[in-house]
């Protein structure tokens, strides 16, 4: 079943059927002013953070499912007849009521068309302001004239925290105000209080939330929201518009929102538009300087149109064009826009993320960083900086950065048993790539401070995680998996080892190597090298099982993953990352890829385990607190997907790789969404298996490590257009079917224009390379003058 299409040209995906499976949603603003608004207007607004600075509302898990959001009401006041802009809420009949959705980068406009009325509602941040615009257009496309009253409706919260708003009802229902005043509605939080900007997380201190009008005046408005809802209503019938007309009510205490009415007269064919703003900040203040620059409709489109600019370019420095579409809208557009938004937000703040990771979460947004560097690495340093300095003394790092009230050399050590094994072996991905990307080996050298106290250069800290790892091993010498390692829901104990952990050690040590041989510093070179042919040694004898290798061992010497499992006889982590690694010999990487392919995959992704925990003790496996087939209990845990791509194309495995990278990639599912029933266009965090009643239905979308590991391998190990040391590597290895595809990539400033030509139809393996047309040796390009225009042509043979 199909509910939406992809337009590239617009970079949008338009929802042509308002009645989705579950509520598809976008974002809008930035890290400071962040929103979320899905096909029918629901959502909410925050500032800063999603736990402690959520001003607008939302049920989460409720039904409907999206409610409350960023209503208009439209009456006609000839026959009272209302509903709304969007379909939802109130849900006039789909053959009457048609809604088209377009989901922008940065953007959403919703239109409709009822009773020959016509009506479209943008609604965006402009760049950099902490305030959302609601762009209304109305037409009358009746023979007669219209007389129409439209009410914009906002549910406010009584409290930013979250927690206090609602939970804390006994309190938060006292401490909230409304006040309309010269034009604009001003809802105030402990209003008696002072403001404390420099403590964004002390809860005690009066907040501001200003609305406006610009383009009309309001003829109406109402703070309170039971006033505006009325009794024993609900947000499809509100007594406001039933009657046609607010009341004037002011909230003080109990439940504040934000209203206005605005009458509008169309002639036949006429149309007319008006704008709402909402905002942080005092009305005084901030809300009078905000409609004094944004004072007409026009204003307010040309930031929309700035707004566009600012995205499209950021994701026009990799596009490509393939053989297939839906792989096309995916790297071109969703999924970089995908990676950009995760980025933002971690897993702070979505439909399904609610407050409970207030921040960034180390491991996932240490991750996130190598889905953006193509587009945003000069901004994304800042982030990674951060996040270094979220790394402890000891080589552990904190479990959750708050860039809102971090302070680097002054945080508490984590304790021992706090630390997770993996947190800092992810720096060396995402340090990798950011030098690759830029060039900037001397990032290598700067100094950062330790999150407790202390400091160290870049190196310095990725040679203390090494450390963190080696010198806490089990009985085997292998890395310990401590509180958990990537996969929270293994209990290895504190000495019991994972071989997740010791492949990431490995792949670390190499890199490691190779940073030091970037710097001329063979003492350290030579260290990582001792090191990891030692670790190579303790893998081999430990963890083969025969056809695959094993997920780990627990202190009393249990091993987890092994062939002798009724449950969990294989995991597919150390199956992937024994390739990525390097840990596996060739045999062993074939073999083990094999048994991936032979017991984990399935038609709409591959399961991280198999079979399912039924019987198994939950102090070893917290998995069996899950249903079979869910999530980590032999789910398809799509995070995982990108990195058997990855370890198939290198062993080029083409063909397997792009079975397995369509077999989640959500435009694949675009004419068929009832399968995954979320969005088909940005990754999630999870399949059910086929373990599961439900297989193949998927949840948790946006906010994923899936989104920047797919973006990553597709566009690096598929397309193969890979950042190194020193300068861009052409290795593609694509299904065989395919006669080639272009790429263009901005690297380093110059702009590369890319063809692979794959005429004998093979997977992998560039027999030669033309640039400018002159012939290369090898498929490495130096990087080239900045602003400089580089023609490439790549051609395959096995």
């Amino acid at each position: 079943m199909q509910y939406g299409h992809f337009d590239d040209a617009k970079k949008e995906y338009v929802i042509t059927r308002p009645d989705t499976p579950t509520s598809w949603s976008n974002y809008l603003g930035s890290t400071d002013y962040g929103a979320i608004i899905t096909n029918n207007a629901g959502g909410y607004s925050f500032y800063r953070s999603g736990a402690l600075g959520r001003f607008m509302r939302l049920r989460f898990n409720s039904v409907p499912m999206d409610q409350p959001g960023r209503y208009f009401y439209i009456r006609d006041n000839a026959g009272g007849d209302y509903w709304s802009a969007s379909w939802q809420p109130v849900g006039k009949p789909l053959d009457k009521h048609k809604s088209i959705c377009r989901h922008g980068t940065g953007y959403t406009i919703i239109e409709s068309q009822y009773a020959e009325i016509a009506s479209e509602a943008a609604y965006f941040v402009p760049l950099g302001r902490n305030f959302e615009c609601w762009l209304l257009k109305l037409t009358n496309n009746s023979a007669r004239r219209r007389d129409l009253s439209v009410f914009s409706y906002v549910e406010l919260a009584n409290n930013w925290s979250t927690t206090q708003d609602q939970v804390n009802i006994q309190y938060s229902h006292y401490i909230v105000k409304t006040r309309f005043a010269d034009g604009m509605l001003a809802h105030s939080i402990n209003d008696h209080l002072a403001e404390d900007p420099a403590d964004f997380t002390n809860n005690d201190q009066c907040r501001h939330v200003f609305l406006g009008l610009a383009g009309a005046k309001a003829d109406g408005f109402d703070g309170d929201r039971e006033a505006f809802i009325g009794p024993y209503r609900r947000y499809d019938n509100p007594l406001a518009v039933e009657r046609g007309k607010c009341s004037g009510s002011n909230a003080f205490g109990d439940n504040g929102c934000g209203a206005f009415q605005v009458n509008v007269s169309l002639e036949a064919g006429q149309s007319r538009e008006f704008m709402l703003v909402m905002g942080v900040g005092r009305v005084s203040r901030e809300g009078k300087a905000v409609l004094k620059e944004f004072d007409t409709v026009g204003k307010a489109r040309a930031a929309l149109e700035e707004l566009k600019t600012h995205w499209h370019g950021l994701l026009g420095r990799l596009t490509v064009q393939s053989p297939d579409a839906g792989f096309n809208s995916m790297v071109n557009v969703w999924n970089a826009y995908n990676c950009l938004i995760t980025y933002n937000w971690s897993r702070a703040a979505s439909l399904v993320y609610n407050g409970e990771r207030d921040g960034l979460g180390y491991r996932d947004s240490v991750q996130d960083m190598l889905g953006v560097m193509p587009a945003i690495a000069p901004q994304a340093v800042g982030r990674l900086e951060l996040l270094i300095t979220g790394q402890c003394s000891t080589g552990g790092a904190m479990p959750i950065v708050r860039p809102f009230a971090h302070r680097p050399g002054k945080e508490r050590l984590v304790a021992e048993e706090e630390y997770r094994s993996d947190d800092c072996l992810w720096l060396f991905n995402a340090v990798s790539e950011y030098v690759k990307e830029t060039g900037d080996a001397e990032f290598l050298n700067k100094p950062l401070p330790y999150a407790d106290s202390g400091q160290a250069s870049v190196m310095g800290h990725l040679r203390r995680a090494l450390e963190f790892n080696l010198s806490r091993t089990g009985a085997d010498g292998l890395p310990c998996g401590l509180l958990a390692d990537w996969n929270d829901c293994i209990k290895f104990g504190p000495k019991g080892q994972s071989m997740f952990v010791a492949m990431q050690v490995r792949l670390g040590l190499k890199i490691y190597a190779e940073m030091a041989d970037l710097l001329k510093q063979p003492d350290q070179a030579a260290w990582a090298g001792k090191a990891l042919a030692e670790l190579d040694r303790r893998i081999q004898a430990f963890a083969w099982d025969g056809a695959w290798f094993v997920r780990g061992s627990r202190a009393d010497g249990s091993i987890i993953g092994t062939k002798n499992d009724p449950e969990g006889t294989i995991f597919l982590e150390p199956q992937v990352w024994s390739v990525i690694s390097g840990a596996a010999d060739d045999r062993q990487a074939v073999a083990a890829m094999d048994s991936v392919r032979d017991r984990l995959a399935t038609e709409y992704g591959i399961m991280i385990c198999s079979p399912p925990f039924v019987k198994t003790g939950y102090h070893v496996v917290r998995a069996v607190l899950m249903n079979e087939g869910c999530k980590e209990n032999a789910g398809i845990f799509s995070h995982t997907q990108g990195w058997a791509v990855i370890a198939e194309t290198m062993l080029g495995r083409g063909d397997q790789a792009w079975q397995y990278y369509s077999a989640y990639m959500p435009a694949a599912y675009n004419t068929r969404a009832e399968i995954r029933q979320i969005e088909p266009y940005v990754h999630c965090q999870s399949t059910h298996s086929r373990h599961s009643k439900k297989f193949g239905i998927s949840r948790i979308p946006w906010l994923s490590g899936t989104a920047s590991w797919s973006y990553y391998a597709a566009t690096q190990y598929i397309l193969g257009i890979r950042p190194d040391w020193h300068g861009l590597l052409i290795d593609p290895c694509i299904p065989r079917s395919w006669d080639g595809f272009t790429v263009k990539r901005i690297f380093r400033g110059a702009t590369y224009n890319i063809e692979v030509k794959n005429t004998r139809h093979v997977c992998k393996g560039v027999k030669q390379m033309t640039v400018d047309g002159k012939a290369v040796e090898g498929n490495l390009l130096a990087p080239a003058a900045h602003g400089a225009n580089v023609n490439v042509i790549a051609e395959l043979e096995t």
